[in-house]
């Protein structure tokens, strides 16, 4: 990465934001302005409604047209959320202007696409990371320390979803459905828990606008785990947000349909600054339990942590560690996803390389 001779390890990360839409105003703009490391510069949008948003909600920091208007006010690094389908060449152009990127879920419309954005930044020497924030959500993370520290034994199957009811709501045309929206998250977790795959096969319904949406996977990890993920906005009773079932015992959560408590909290207008200690921390009826042939042992669940996600990437930013989430993570998801889409174009069960 091109150094900044006036920055040191001390001096906050100049930030611009590319989009304000839900993602940009929920998931990154409140994260981005509570976190010390970071100091968020600039907005990216052409909508005068987005644009009051923006100086009603960040007093101070300018809506600008492009990336070329923020690499001239001297940002440094940009965070993506912006149509699945402009990522790829948004997160390339800011590469090309010397900018570390943070791009929002799906990562790339495909692999190919992925492994190249990488490739670039690799050149560049420039960090480069997926917002995977679910990897810091509440329950995942106490998912992620029961199977580390062996509660549940080997752990043969992982159940995960994302589903709601609001037909008319999620993702547009502007690339893709449910497969790259919610799945992009629930392989993630998926690859994070249990490792690379062998097998993968998928259904799906496609909705009269050609998009998909009631999504399964099936995927059978190379360690013999078999991970089983839904993902709908079509879904009137949701299923479990995890049941992870082990040969000691299975950990169940969110039976309602419920899910980490992050995002209300930053929609209803709750940060990490307003918050201090009591962020991402679920109330006791929101506790997962173990069974074991019983009604069950509730486990607390462990505090959410998206904040932590933009003081890392700053830190890498700065030299002083790895990204967050590293990209090639976003390619090993993407080849998963195109499986999938295969899987459930053909219906069939597609074996990935080694």
């Amino acid at each position: 990465m091109i150094e900044d001779d006036t920055a040191d390890d001390t001096t906050p990360v100049r930030f611009g934001l590319v989009g304000y839409g839900f993602g940009g105003r929920y998931f990154h703009a409140p994260l981005l302005a509570a976190a010390p490391e970071c100091e968020l510069v600039g907005v990216v949008t052409a909508s005068p409604q987005r644009r009051e948003q923006v100086r009603r909600e960040h007093p101070g920091v300018p809506a600008v047209d492009s990336l070329e208007a923020l690499a001239a006010a001297g940002v440094e690094a940009v965070a993506i959320s912006t149509p699945a389908d402009t990522h790829t060449a948004l997160t390339d152009r800011a590469l090309e202007l010397d900018l570390a990127v943070v791009c929002d879920k799906p990562f790339a419309l495909d692999a190919a696409a992925a492994r190249t954005s990488v490739q670039l930044a690799e050149r560049r020497g420039l960090a480069l990371a997926p917002y995977q924030n679910r990897r810091w959500d509440s329950d995942f993370r106490t998912v992620s320390a029961l199977v580390a520290d062996g509660a549940l034994g080997k752990v043969t199957r992982f159940e995960s979803r994302f589903e709601r009811l609001a037909p008319d709501a999620g993702p547009g045309a502007s690339g893709g459905g449910t497969l790259l929206d919610f799945c992009s998250h629930l392989v993630d977790q998926a690859l994070v828990l249990f490792g690379p795959v062998d097998t993968v096969y998928a259904e799906w319904r496609l909705r009269d606008t050609g998009l998909d949406d009631d999504v399964f996977l099936a995927l059978t990890h190379t360690g013999g785990t078999r991970s089983q993920l839904w993902g709908s906005w079509s879904q009137g009773a949701p299923g479990p947000r995890f049941r992870v079932t082990g040969s000691a015992g299975s950990y169940i959560v969110g039976t309602d349909g419920g899910i980490d408590g992050q995002e209300d909290a930053l929609v209803a207008g709750r940060t990490p600054a307003t918050q201090g200690t009591e962020w991402g921390v679920e109330t006791a009826e929101r506790w997962g339990r173990v069974h074991r042939g019983d009604p069950g042992e509730p486990v607390r669940t462990l505090p959410g942590a998206w904040d932590t996600f933009y003081p890392a990437f700053a830190a890498a930013v700065r030299g002083r560690g790895p990204v967050p989430v590293d990209p090639r993570d976003a390619v090993a998801t993407a080849v998963v996803l195109d499986a999938a889409r295969r899987s459930a174009t053909d219906g069939v069960v597609v074996n990935l390389p080694g």
